[in-house]
C-alpha cells in the first residue's frame, strides 16, 4: 500500500509539473502573452473591467452600466457578483487574473477527472497510469476561458453525485456541490449537466432501483445553490418583460443535409467553446476499443463504455439537428426555444469523450502486451498533441494582450480628444469595440449576450445601407445581433484589421445623423475612409504605436 501511494504521488507530481509548464507562458510573459481573442479578449475580459470600473458589482438587477450603449445595458448582462472570476478581475491586473483562473480551472479539472476514474469508472491500482494520463489530458484541453468550470468541473461534480447515488457521500461531496457554482455557469454547462443527472435519477427509478432520495436531494441542492448564485439570471428569466436582442435569434435554419454535415463536423472536430482535440488519437482509440467489444461480445462487461460511446454520437446529433429547420413550427409556438440554446447539451461531450477515452485505453490494454503499449502511446501522444495547442503556439499570429488592448495608443487618443470620456460616445470600424471599452471609452457599439431590442433597431439605422449591400452581415445582425457593430459591406465580418493593412474603405454609407443623435462624436477606424466627407466625417488625427496592433484613424462627426 505504501509503495502504491508513493507511485501515485510521483504520477500526480509529474502531472502537476506538466500543467505548470503548460501554464508558464501566462505568468512569464504576462501582457506579452498570446491568448484567445474570440469570446475572450473581444468580450469577456473587457466586460469584467467595465463592470469593476462601473462601481455596480453589487448594483441593482436593473442598474445601468453607463459606459455601454448609453446605459441601456443593465447590470444583469454581466452576470453574478458571487462568481469568483468577477472578483479576480476586479482585484487583480488582467493577466494575473487570467493566469490564476486558468490554473484554478485546470487543477480542478485534473483532480476531478482523476477521482472520478479512480473511484467510479476505472477503479484499481493497476489502472493508475491511465487514470493520471486521462486526467492530465482532460486538464490540458483548450477550454473556453470564461466558461471556467462550467464543463471542466463536471467530472468532479459527477464524482460527488455518484457518491450520493451509491449512498457513500460525505461532507466533501456537499462541499463540492456548494463551491462549484461559485466558479461555473448554469447556462454554459451545468443546466445541461444537472438535467442529465435528473434523467439519470429517473432512470434508476424506472429500473426499480428505488427512489434514492439522497441522490435526488443532491441534485435539488446543487440546483438551488446555482439559483442563489445566479439570482440575476433567474430574475431576468422570470420578471424581465422588455424585448431583448435574443428575441430575434433564430436557430432553426439548416436544411436536413446541412444538419447532417454539421453532425459529422461536430462529432469529428468538436466545437470552439468546448474543444476536446479528440480527432487524431482519442477517436481511433475508442473505435478500436469498440471493435474489441463487438468482436468479443463484451457488451455487459463494458456497458459503461458502450453507453458513453453511443451518448457521444447522440450529443453531436442533438447539437447539429437543433439547428434543423424542421423545428420552425415549434419555435414559432414556443418562443423560449429560440431564446435559450438547448443545443448546449453537447457541452457534456468533454466529460463523455475523456471518460470513454480512459475506458477505451483499459479495453485495449487487456488485449495483450503489444496492445498495452499501443494504449500507452495513445495516452502519451494525446498529451503531447494537446501541448501543441497551448495558446502561445496556436495564437502566435494574433496580437498579444498588450498589442490587442493598446492601452498606450488609446491613452494618447483620450488625451488628444481632451474631453471627459463620459461626455461623448464612440464607435469602431475594423476593430472590436471591447478595445475602446477596456480603455474607458463610452461606446455605442458593443458585443453582449442580450440588450434591449429597441436599441438594436435604433443602431441598425446607422448601418442600414451597408447591411443592404451585404447579405452575410445583414443576416448576421438581423438574426442574432450579439455583435452590435458598425458593419460595412466591404469589410463584412472583419474586425481585426492590423496596422499594416493597405485597405481603404470606399463607398461607405453610414447614417451619421442617427449616430450623432445617439451621442456619437468619434469613430475609431482601423483603415482610412476615402469618402469621409460624404458621411459627414472629418479625419482628426492618425494614431500609431509600436506597442499596438492597430493604426487608428480618428474621425470626428461634423
Amino acid at each position: 500500500m505504501l509503495i502504491e501511494r508513493k507511485k501515485e504521488r510521483r504520477y500526480i507530481l509529474f502531472a502537476l509539473i506538466v500543467l505548470a509548464v503548460y501554464l508558464s507562458p501566462l505568468f512569464i510573459l504576462q501582457e506579452n502573452a498570446h491568448i484567445r481573442v474570440h469570446d475572450n479578449l473581444d468580450s469577456n475580459l473587457a466586460w469584467y473591467k467595465v463592470l469593476a470600473r462601473s462601481g455596480e458589482i453589487f448594483g441593482d438587477v436593473q442598474a445601468p452600466i453607463p459606459q455601454i450603449i448609453n446605459g441601456l445595458l443593465s447590470r444583469n448582462a454581466f452576470g453574478t457578483e458571487y462568481s469568483v472570476i468577477v472578483w479576480l478581475y476586479a482585484l487583480l491586473p488582467t493577466m494575473a487574473a487570467y493566469g490564476l483562473s486558468q490554473a484554478l480551472t485546470r487543477l480542478v479539472a485534473f483532480f476531478g477527472m482523476y477521482v472520478l476514474l479512480k473511484a467510479h469508472l476505472l477503479p484499481g491500482e493497476k489502472w493508475l497510469p491511465i487514470q493520471i494520463g486521462t486526467a492530465l489530458a482532460f486538464a490540458l484541453t483548450p477550454f473556453w476561458p470564461s466558461g471556467m468550470l462550467s464543463t471542466l468541473g463536471m467530472p468532479l461534480a459527477l464524482w460527488a453525485f455518484l457518491n450520493f447515488r451509491n449512498r457513500d457521500d460525505t461532507w466533501k461531496d456537499y462541499l463540492v456541490l456548494t463551491l462549484l457554482p461559485l466558479y461555473a455557469s448554469i447556462v454554459l454547462g451545468f443546466f445541461f449537466f444537472l438535467s442529465a443527472m435528473g434523467i439519470f435519477w429517473l432512470t434508476d427509478v424506472v429500473r426499480r432501483k428505488g427512489w434514492n432520495l439522497r441522490f435526488l436531494f443532491a441534485i435539488v441542492y446543487m440546483t438551488f445553490i446555482f439559483m442563489l448564485v445566479e439570482y440575476r439570471l433567474v430574475y431576468s428569466f422570470l420578471f424581465t418583460t422588455e424585448p431583448n436582442s435574443r428575441d430575434e435569434y433564430f436557430h432553426a435554419h439548416l436544411p436536413f443535409w446541412s444538419a447532417v454535415r454539421l453532425f459529422f463536423k461536430n462529432y469529428m472536430l468538436g466545437h470552439t467553446h468546448v474543444l476536446t482535440i479528440h480527432t487524431l488519437f482519442i477517436l481511433p482509440a475508442t473505435f478500436i476499443a469498440f471493435y474489441f467489444v463487438f468482436m468479443k461480445q463484451l457488451w455487459k462487461q463494458e456497458r459503461i463504455f458502450v453507453f458513453l460511446f453511443v451518448l457521444n454520437i447522440l450529443l453531436s446529433a442533438w447539437y447539429a439537428f437543433w439547428f434543423y429547420e424542421g423545428w420552425l413550427p415549434l419555435t414559432k409556438k414556443f418562443h423560449f426555444m429560440d431564446t435559450f440554446n438547448f443545443a448546449r447539451y453537447h457541452f457534456l461531450r468533454p466529460l463523455v469523450i475523456y471518460a470513454s477515452f480512459a475506458l477505451a485505453l483499459k479495453i485495449i490494454s487487456l488485449q495483450g502486451f503489444s496492445w498495452r503499449n499501443t494504449a500507452k502511446w495513445f495516452a502519451i501522444m494525446q498529451i503531447v498533441f494537446l501541448g501543441l495547442f497551448n495558446d502561445e503556439i496556436i495564437y502566435q499570429q494574433k496580437p498579444t494582450v498588450k498589442e490587442f488592448y493598446a492601452v498606450d495608443l488609446f491613452g494618447k487618443i483620450k488625451e488628444h480628444i481632451a474631453i471627459p470620456q463620459e461626455k461623448y460616445r464612440v464607435a469602431s470600424i475594423g476593430i472590436h469595440p471591447a478595445i475602446s471599452q477596456y480603455n474607458g471609452f463610452y461606446t455605442l457599439d458593443t458585443y453582449n449576450n442580450f440588450y434591449p431590442l429597441s436599441y438594436k433597431h435604433q443602431f441598425r439605422k446607422i448601418i442600414e445601407k451597408e447591411l443592404a449591400k451585404n447579405k452575410t452581415v445583414r443576416t448576421y445582425y438581423d438574426q442574432w445581433g450579439g455583435r452590435c457593430y458598425l458593419f460595412t459591406a466591404q469589410l463584412g465580418k472583419r474586425y481585426m484589421i492590423k496596422k499594416d493593412s493597405k485597405r481603404h474603405l470606399k463607398k461607405l454609407e453610414l447614417n451619421t445623423d442617427v449616430f450623432k443623435e445617439m451621442g456619437g462624436r468619434y469613430i475609431f477606424s482601423a483603415i482610412p475612409i476615402d469618402n469621409a466627407e460624404k458621411n459627414q466625417l472629418q479625419l482628426d488625427k492618425v494614431f500609431e504605436s509600436k506597442k499596438s496592433a492597430w493604426k487608428i484613424y480618428l474621425y470626428k462627426i461634423l
